[in-house]
């Protein structure tokens, strides 16, 4: 990279490059304009991010075995997306307020998100999962790119409110073709408003390659709407860290927004509803494999003299305590009240849902008399 690769700003601009401060194999590669974002996190530091994606990892390896063993109804894998996620959601102040997509579990958990909280609405229990105030973080959006518009408009309330918060809203390659996501950069642009939009590309929108979203990398996007684009080495937690510390200060002085395009790999199915072997080959998922962001982290802690294999072993402990305690978690998992469907849904009763709550009660009344006349029918013939 030359100093020509990147803007005024110092950030980096050419499309045919992304911000990588630790190879694949775990090399340290220098950079003299992000370095000094992680120039903190030591040899002890970087352990933590690897214990908070190995954690994370298992967590969404049990979440995807209860959703095959028939405890969850549904459940979106992040495996290989953790650094994304990780790098991203440490960057944040306990005052930033998040705006996620369905398959922020890890950004979910960094905020402290407990693991019955995380599954409820997978297992169908209740329509969101945690109170968002308690953790800066709403609810998963299903509705895709949504979110980006939500984010937006709390960042200008922040702006109106004196704040030096930010907001962040995450999404994913296929996102960022909705209309909601460009009509929040029009927004975010024009009122300079402080919002970080964090683009996973994980390479496939469904069944959709990144190819058909855009002839160009996703960060050019941010041309048109006149704010600064990263492309990021979203593999790498280090370089994802040091590009969101920087989005997030430029945010905070009143420089408006940025958008992050964090190149990664879903390397399992877009759901558990989803068989990526029909549209994508081995060698692609092999070629991936070798860019794990977890190995990478090893590899430079153990450059630095680290004893890897102990950390390891205790990571992994703490992680199976971690996943145990999730399985525990979906099977206490009390079943909702049927008529508990109608609480939350206004701020204040209306007639309108109280002919719905009405007929629903009558609706649910019908199957008591047919129970009780079976029962009755039975006891006759006994």
């Amino acid at each position: 990279m030359t100093p020509s690769d990147r803007d005024a700003t110092g950030l980096l601009t050419r499309p045919d490059h992304f911000v990588q401060l630790v190879s694949p194999t775990g090399e340290r590669r220098a950079d003299p304009e992000y370095d000094p974002w992680v120039a903190d996190i030591d040899a002890d530091a970087l352990a933590r991010l690897y214990r908070d994606m190995a954690i994370v990892r298992r967590l969404d390896a049990e979440a995807t075995a209860l959703q095959r063993q028939g405890e969850l109804g549904l459940w979106p894998p992040l495996a290989g997306q953790e650094a994304a996620q990780i790098g991203s959601a440490r960057a944040l102040r306990d005052d930033d307020f998040v705006f996620s997509s369905y398959r922020e579990h890890a950004v979910a958990w960094c905020r402290g998100v407990g693991p019955a909280e995380l599954l409820t609405v997978w297992r169908g229990s209740a329509a969101s999962g945690w109170n968002p105030f308690e953790h800066a973080v709403a609810v998963p959006q299903i509705i895709i790119g949504a979110q980006a518009l939500h984010a937006t408009g709390y960042a200008m309330g922040l702006t109106w409110d004196g704040s030096d918060a930010a907001s962040i809203a995450y999404f994913g390659d296929g996102a960022t073709s909705e209309g909601d996501v460009n009509e929040a950069f029009v927004f975010a642009s024009s009122f300079d408003a402080p919002v970080v939009f964090f683009c996973q590309n994980n390479q496939w929108a469904i069944s959709e390659p990144v190819g058909l979203q855009s002839k160009q990398h996703l960060a050019r996007r941010a041309d048109g709407f006149g704010m600064p684009g990263i492309r990021v080495d979203g593999n790498d937690v280090l370089a994802v860290l040091a590009a969101t510390r920087i989005a997030l200060d430029r945010a905070r002085r009143g420089k408006g927004p940025t958008l992050i395009e964090a190149v990664t790999y879903r390397m399992g199915p877009h759901t558990t509803a989803d068989d990526p072997k029909r549209y994508r080959t081995d060698d692609e998922l092999a070629d991936w494999r070798t860019r794990d962001p977890l190995a990478r982290v090893l590899a430079l802690l153990a450059a630095t003299g680290t004893d890897t294999d102990a950390l390891e072993h205790e990571v992994a402990e703490e992680a199976a305590r971690a996943a145990a305690e999730l399985r525990t978690a979906v099977t206490t998992i009390p079943d909702p009240e049927p008529m508990s469907v109608f609480d939350h849904v206004y701020a204040e009763p209306n007639t309108h849902l109280a002919r719905q709550r009405d007929r629903y009660a009558r609706y649910l009344a019908m199957y008591d008399e047919t129970d009780a006349a079976a029962s009755g029918a039975g006891g006759g013939a006994r």
